[in-house]
């Protein structure tokens, strides 16, 4: 249902004049929705109807098109904009401020009104421009109040009851005014008639005050009993409080005594064994670890605020600090003397030791030592400087100990490789399986004992790798085809041997000490510090320099590189001695060496032993290079003697003396790709020089000098297989064909030489363009001309010029390849060749004329054979 608030009369702007009308209208449901409506008048009848509407809230703008003259037009701007012409301006005045009235009452939108006096947007209109609205203005509009049902149906009743209230109303009005002064006048009556009623109410609520004033006053004396309550109350809490603290505070009293008695008292057994406890027994030395760790978790407690102001503890403290510089002092000089008496009682086993190319086990010294560790991380945790200054002990008198024992073994070894000592020559002379069955027991059980870690790992590795190590420590005995002498191979061997032995007496000597330093001074080597240099003596800093900068690894690298500083130092002072003896010994060194490093990387890269053999490493592989540089310069200096036929070269006997020799060295051997490289420079300088001295033989050819070598060269390739020569081989086969071809044409050329040139006239003729069978017209090939060619090779002639052929080839060629049977075959073959090309020439250029050699393949086959068999 809704209501009309303003309507005017107007027309469409520009179309024919047609009078409708254009209300403004707002539902009385809610939500409440307005409108602007266009009614027009039916043709039919004398009623309206609607026909088109329009939100107003899809209005954006009220065109009046002239605010100050009087123009009826104005535009509404919906979806489009629509033209009006109203009947009047006041009309129009009158819809565009109802419009915005609508507007600010229920939308309150941002509408434009253009062109539009501010006096029509003002709240109050002027009562001449209003029109007739239904329920008035905005203000009636708010008073306007709708019937409610049961309202309507009352007001119906009523009327129904007066006959003339609608065509009477002033009748009615006088009616109902009447009714109600009688009803007022019956209200008033009753109203005085309960006069009685209200006073006697009175009275009552007079009676109800007093019993309200009764029950206030028993309420105070309630509320001042409660408050003397209160009080006590408040004083026993007081009292609760107090008690409460007092003891929380005796419980915290107690707390305290009982940690300062329990962590900051030391029992007297402790104190004993701190100031006179036996540091050389077994129990001695666990009774004073016990009450060392004892006093380090005494001194170490951690005080609670205040704790420290106590005079009993700062008494405790003066106490701990006198115990453990005390007992710091008895244990520092108890272990100076036994590391000062350890040295001079391992003096004295020396020479037996040396004799027998061992060195001397330090064990025992280690096990003995070890139960001093936890004092030893005592020590360290408690006095850093008496700690330091014992490890510089320490090393000092080791330092000594080793030097006097590692010098004394490597002499031992150089007299031994020299030869100079009957125990050298019963060494030298050991049988193969037992001395390598003696080599491994004593590789095993030298690094044994009660020490864990790196030394057992190197153990496990020995036992990985005994297989590999027994082939790669094979002597040159079982090589029964080399052509050195028994005494080379024998001293070779002992080198093998002694060599081996004195890596292996080092290997164990270095990681049991390293494992006993690391778990004597508790340096776990958990740090990761850059490489030691390995070489020279290095030094500890000064005891008082503490060494926190440094971390534990690099500790005890430095510690170790000062123990066994002369080992690198010896260790290149042998492998000169055994390169100047014999180059040849550096290849049995750097397949040791190279074992010797990767079984020590495997156990800790960084370890000084792993560093140290690896720097000597590198002097063995460079005294390896410098044997193959030797053998190419002597390659290169090779002379050979013009008044004798060449042979097989020297250095290519020795290339094959030397691979032979290098394959049973590296059999299994970690470093094969040196060898690999060396075998490529060595083969190529072979080759190079072979070639060279080819060029300069004189009374051998070339090509002999060649065939025979690269001949040898394939042999001993084949039959060694060497992987990384295979192309060199293919190549040696390759060149050996090519001059043992080469060789054998040059040779032929020279038993049947004027049949030779006869025929290579004819091919000549033919290849100027002489048809073949018009070859024999010629004068200089004619029948008669190659008759009495042939007729100067008879078979006897053939056969005595294949006889001195024979004898010639036999001077040219030497007894060690033999390959004369093979060149003479070849020889035979190639002739054969000949022959028939020459038959098949005769065949072609002279048909029909029966001319034919004086001998046939058969005869060739037979002097060939005959020749043979008589040489």
């Amino acid at each position: 249902m809704s209501g009309c608030l303003a309507s005017l009369t107007c027309v469409k702007a520009g179309k024919k004049k047609k009078n409708c009308f254009l209300c403004a209208t707002v539902t009385t449901e809610r939500p409440v929705q307005v409108k602007v409506v266009k009614v027009k008048k039916s043709d039919k009848g004398d009623f309206y109807k609607r026909q088109l509407a329009w939100e107003l809230r899809d209005l954006t703008e009220v065109d009046a098109k002239d605010a100050n003259k009087e123009n009826p037009e104005f535009d509404l701007h919906f979806e489009k904009v629509y033209r009006w012409v109203a009947s009047s301006t006041v009309e129009k005045n009158s819809f565009i401020t109802c419009i915005w009235k609508l507007n600010q009452r229920y939308l309150r939108k941002k509408l434009e009104f253009v062109n539009v006096s501010p006096q029509l947007l003002e709240e109050s209109v002027p009562s001449g421009e209003s029109q007739s609205v239904s329920g008035g203005d905005e203000d009636a509009l708010d008073e306007y109040q709708e019937l409610s049902t049961r309202e309507e149906q009352d007001i119906e009743g009523m009327m129904e009851v007066c006959e003339y209230a609608i065509s009477n109303a002033e009748a009615f009005a006088e009616k109902l005014s009447r009714e109600l002064q009688v009803l007022d006048g019956a209200n008033i009556q009753s109203i005085m008639a309960s006069e009685k009623q209200v006073n006697t109410l009175m009275q009552l609520l007079d009676e109800a005050l007093g019993e309200v004033d009764t029950i206030e006053g028993k309420l105070s004396s309630y509320e001042e009993m409660l408050q003397s309550v209160k009080e006590q109350m408040d004083q026993i809490s007081q009292s609760n409080r107090l008690i409460q603290l007092s003891s929380t505070n005796n419980v915290r009293l107690l707390d305290d005594i009982t940690f300062l008695v329990n962590y900051m008292d030391l029992s007297k057994g402790h104190i004993r064994a701190l100031q006179e406890g036996d540091l050389s027994s077994p129990k001695g030395i666990e009774a004073c670890i016990n009450a060392s760790e004892a006093l380090l978790q005494c001194m170490n407690v951690e005080l609670r605020p205040g704790h420290d102001k106590l005079l009993a503890v700062k008494q405790q403290q003066h106490l701990f600090s006198e115990l453990r510089d005390g007992f710091s002092r008895r244990l520092t000089n108890h272990l100076n003397n036994v590391f000062v008496h350890q040295g001079h009682d391992q003096s004295s086993s020396l020479t037996q030791h040396s004799v027998e190319l061992t060195l001397p086990k330090h064990n025992v010294l280690h096990r003995d030592l070890l139960r001093y560790a936890k004092l030893m991380e005592w020590l360290k945790n408690t006095q850093r400087e008496k700690y330091e200054g014992l490890t510089g002990t320490y090393v000092d008198y080791m330092t000594r100990l080793y030097e006097r024992e590692i010098k004394d073994f490597f002499e031992v070894a150089k007299m031994k490789m020299a030869g100079t000592s009957k125990e050298g020559k019963k060494f030298a002379t050991l049988p193969r399986k037992e001395s390598a069955l003696k080599q491994e027991t004593e590789s095993l059980h030298g690094s044994s004992g009660k020490l864990t870690g790196s030394t057992s790992s190197l153990n496990k590795l020995a036992v990985q790798g005994s297989s590999s190590r027994r082939s790669q420590s094979s002597s040159l005995l079982d090589m029964g085809n080399m052509s050195a002498s028994d005494l080379d191979v024998a001293d070779r061997t002992k080198f093998d041997k002694i060599f081996e032995q004195v890596l292996s007496e080092l290997e164990p000597l270095c990681l049991a000490e390293q494992d006993f330093i690391s778990k004597f001074f508790k340096l776990q080597q958990q740090g990761d510090g850059s490489d030691a240099d390995g070489t020279g003596q290095a030094r500890l800093p000064p005891a008082g320099e503490h060494r926190h900068s440094m971390s534990e690894k690099d500790v005890v690298r430095l510690m170790m590189n000062s123990i066994f500083h002369c080992i690198e130092i010896e260790l290149n002072s042998l492998i000169a001695l055994g390169d100047k003896m014999d180059s040849f010994h550096s290849l049995y060194m750097l397949v040791k060496m190279s074992h010797h490093v990767w079984t020590a990387e495997n156990v800790d890269p960084a370890s000084f032993l792993s560093t140290t053999l690896g720097n000597v490493l590198v002097t063995v592989k460079r005294n390896f290079d410098k044997c193959i540089s030797s053998q190419i310069r002597q390659m290169e200096e090779v002379k050979i003697s013009k008044k004798s036929k060449v042979g097989i070269l020297p250095f290519v006997t020795g290339f094959e003396e030397f691979a032979q020799l290098a394959e049973t060295i590296f059999r299994n051997a970690e470093r094969r790709g040196d060898l690999d490289k060396a075998y490529v420079k060595l083969i190529r300088a072979v080759y190079m020089n072979v070639e060279k001295v080819a060029n300069e033989s004189v009374k051998t050819p070339r090509d002999v000098v060649l065939m025979e070598n690269f001949h040898h060269i394939f042999s001993t390739l084949s039959r060694l297989k060497i992987s990384c020569l295979e192309t060199e081989r293919r190549e040696a086969k390759q060149k050996y064909s090519e001059h043992l071809q080469a060789y054998v044409i040059t040779s032929l050329g020279q038993p049947l030489e004027k049949l030779n040139h006869f025929f290579e006239g004819v091919e000549a003729r033919v290849a100027q363009g002489v048809r073949e069978e018009e070859v024999s017209y010629q004068l200089a090939f004619n029948k008669q001309e190659l008759r009495k060619v042939i007729k100067e090779y008879p078979g006897k002639e053939v056969k005595k010029g294949l006889d001195n052929l024979y004898r010639k080839v036999d001077k040219h060629l030497c007894e060690e390849e033999n390959l004369l049977q093979v060149v003479w075959h070849s020889m035979q073959d190639e002739f054969i060749r000949q022959y028939k090309h020459f038959v098949g020439l005769i065949g072609r250029c002279y048909p029909g004329s029966g001319i034919t050699m004086d001998f046939t393949i058969q005869d060739i086959l037979e002097y060939f054979s005959s020749i043979a068999q008589s040489h």
